[in-house]
């Protein structure tokens, strides 16, 4: 195998406005602020780290992601791509808060050593599916707008809409009622991002049971450290419960199976890394806990990494990777081919197979 030492990283901004602002209980994006990391190796090849940071999710921001990444560039020359597992525990033990930035080096490193090693990530992860079907989310829009959206989504073949709720009760059932009826045929998950308080979610979801809408599960219903509000709310609804800002680490997905607060534990790259991800996959499998993947405003780069992790493991029940930037301000193309609502993997390009335009 060629030699995998770092020869060169660079840092730089990665700026894509939306087409339009997405909305959750928790804030609003008008644009993806991201970070991009760009590791070359001895051997020319290069691999290419995305962070996302949201603040109000991960406490980071663009500005600090650059200078937490800044200051690693001097350690990470002269370091093996092949030691990442080394590399990676390296920068956790002094930038444990900074998740984002942490996983943007851990993704570039293992796409360039994926492309050393001349196979595709999903290969490199255990290789167990080569297609995943994701929903697609709707944010806190009006009913109206709601309908139009959902009617659009299920013609382009979505099955499952994501339906972001937190905000205020009656404004979110009146947008569930309008996505049922723009799209009879979809079922639906609902997000409420830590909107609720546990009598509100209880309530909430009564509501929803009298208008005969049955989610497919119950997302983030309360504040992420409130493990005993969400038990309360798991024991008092009918629908199963994902734990999402609530666990980060490893050590968080133990204390959510041990609390029985969540039937699903919704792993995302950038809360845990992808190293990270593999971890907690491993703790909610062996305590019988369902698989959900998601993620944050995310490039092509990013979500195929996701892509490639939730396909190499598999056994993802719950898939939210859908597109967030019009194919023509990405700053990339290749990776996971898209036909909505799925992804397919192939054994032609290796690492995450995404390359810049």
């Amino acid at each position: 195998m060629p030699a995998t030492t770092i020869k060169q990283v660079t840092v730089e901004p990665l700026n894509i406005e939306l087409d339009e602002p997405f909305t959750i209980a928790i804030g609003k994006k008008e644009r993806i602020e991201n970070v991009l990391v760009t590791i070359v190796l001895e051997n020319g090849i290069q691999g290419y780290g995305e962070a996302a940071p949201l603040e109000p999710i991960n406490g980071e921001n663009q500005a600090t992601v650059m200078a937490v990444l800044n200051s690693c560039t001097e350690y990470l020359v002269g370091q093996e791509a092949a030691s990442y597992r080394t590399i990676s525990e390296r920068l956790r033990s002094i930038f444990r808060p900074q998740i984002t930035a942490r996983c943007a080096v851990e993704m570039a490193l293992l796409d360039a050593f994926t492309r050393t090693l001349d196979i595709p990530l999903y290969r490199f992860f255990g290789g167990l599916e080569n297609r995943i079907e994701t929903d697609y989310t709707i944010d806190i829009v009006p009913p109206d707008k709601a309908q139009k959206d959902a009617a659009r989504l299920a013609r382009e073949g979505y099955r499952v809409l994501k339906i972001k709720v937190g905000s205020d009760p009656e404004e979110d059932i009146e947008r569930l009622l309008a996505i049922r009826k723009g799209a009879p045929d979809c079922r639906v998950t609902v997000d409420a991002n830590q909107g609720f308080n546990p009598a509100q979610a209880v309530g909430f979801m009564k509501d929803l049971e009298k208008r005969n809408i049955r989610p497919v599960l119950f997302e983030q219903p309360v504040a992420r450290d409130d493990l005993e509000g969400m038990r309360f709310v798991r024991e008092h609804v009918t629908v199963p419960v994902a734990a999402d800002e609530s666990v980060f680490t490893p050590a968080d997905a133990i204390r959510v199976i041990r609390s029985g607060c969540a039937d699903i534990i919704n792993i995302k790259t950038m809360k845990s890394g992808l190293l990270g991800a593999l971890d907690i996959a491993a703790v909610a499998r062996s305590a019988h806990v369902e698989l959900m993947i998601g993620c944050m405003l995310e490039s092509t780069l990013s979500k195929s990494a996701s892509v490639h992790l939730a396909a190499g493991v598999g056994g993802f029940r719950y898939v939210d990777l859908d597109p967030h930037a019009h194919p023509e301000r990405d700053p990339f193309a290749g990776g996971p081919a898209f036909k909505a609502p799925a992804y397919t993997l192939d054994d032609e390009h290796p690492g995450i197979g995404v390359r810049r335009k």
